[in-house]
């Protein structure tokens, strides 16, 4: 078993309330889950109107399944027009086998 965790660094320049911003990053966080059938939560930022800070955790079977669905994620956030990608930390971590 392979895990990656995944750190979007957004920017939702078209917002102008806290309220603004959470509709925008519930639909890309349910749009994650849906698809990807990963686990998302916003992760810091949580005050501020036009920045979020997303995880995302994935589980996979391989590291090459883990990297494609990292890349999934990358994917889908920048097809995202109301959202711009500032930056992005993927880590992978597998376990020492006995």
């Amino acid at each position: 078993m392979v895990a990656v965790l995944v750190v979007l660094d957004l920017h939702v320049p078209a917002v102008g309330s806290l309220k603004g911003k959470r509709g925008v990053v519930k639909q890309l966080i349910a749009r994650l889950r849906k698809e990807l059938n990963v686990s998302v939560a916003e992760v810091g930022h949580q005050d501020l109107w036009q920045r979020c800070e997303l995880g995302v955790a994935i589980a996979a079977g391989s590291e090459t399944g883990a990297r494609q669905v990292a890349q999934s994620v990358e994917k889908i956030v920048y097809r995202e027009p109301r959202v711009d990608l500032l930056s992005i930390h993927v880590e992978v971590v597998v376990p020492e086998v006995p």
